[in-house]
């Protein structure tokens, strides 16, 4: 595993462990207000971490006493969503990112009866991505499937320069998977945590964050 692109906010004691552990307690996720809140913020925190990534350029910007030079962003930047659940993170990132342009896609598990799931994509909208820096935003990181389909399908839009992802939780596997396809990727999480069910959640995990933020969905 190339270490150098994987970013694991828990391995330095912040603030950010805070946020995450009222995510994960089932004594305050209920508050949807809070947990949403508190998803954006780890999304402020994971965008200023991701800033010391990008290319910045040397401006003047005349101040009321004279001319500071100063280093600013200059990466093309696209954010891109999987829905519904990466959407209190991605505005996390937007508020640091305000200037980006957004990509949005709907990815689901559509569940079978033998236990088994397949990820289907039904919506995607999307700018051009030529030499640009794409962020993909998933806050769950289970087995990698939604966001590897998801580049694929990306990949009809242009050859990105460089790609963030960006999670909340991140499986063990599914950093690895995403290794494996994409080792130049810079993979963002708050935590990760080792062990997934047969069903493909990840444990201790937090639960369903697209519930948690939105309300319980009917589908099959």
């Amino acid at each position: 595993m190339h270490t150098n692109y994987i970013h694991n906010l828990s391995e330095t004691p912040s603030v950010a462990n805070y946020f995450l552990s009222q995510l994960r307690n089932v004594h305050t996720q209920g508050n949807r207000f809070l947990f949403r809140k508190n998803v954006e913020r780890l999304g402020n925190i994971m965008a200023y971490e991701i800033s010391k990534f990008l290319e910045f350029k040397q401006v003047d910007v005349e101040t009321p006493l004279g001319i500071a030079n100063m280093g600013v962003p200059a990466s093309d930047l696209v954010l891109c969503t999987i829905l519904r659940a990466g959407l209190p993170l991605h505005y996390g990132l937007l508020e640091y990112f305000d200037q980006a342009d957004n990509a949005f896609i709907a990815a689901y598990r559509k569940n079978h009866k033998d236990g088994t799931f397949e990820i289907n994509l039904e919506y995607i909208t999307c700018p051009d991505l030529n030499n640009r820096v794409l962020v993909l935003v998933d806050p769950m990181l289970a087995t990698g499937a939604s966001i590897i389909k998801t580049l694929d399908y990306l990949s009809e839009y242009g050859k990105f320069s460089q790609l963030h992802i960006v999670s909340v939780l991140a499986s063990s596997y599914g950093i690895k998977q995403l290794q494996r396809l994409y080792p130049k990727a810079h993979i963002w999480m708050a935590a990760e945590d080792e062990e997934l069910t047969a069903k493909s959640y990840i444990v201790p995990g937090l639960g369903d964050a697209g519930d948690l933020s939105f309300g319980r969905k009917r589908q099959e």
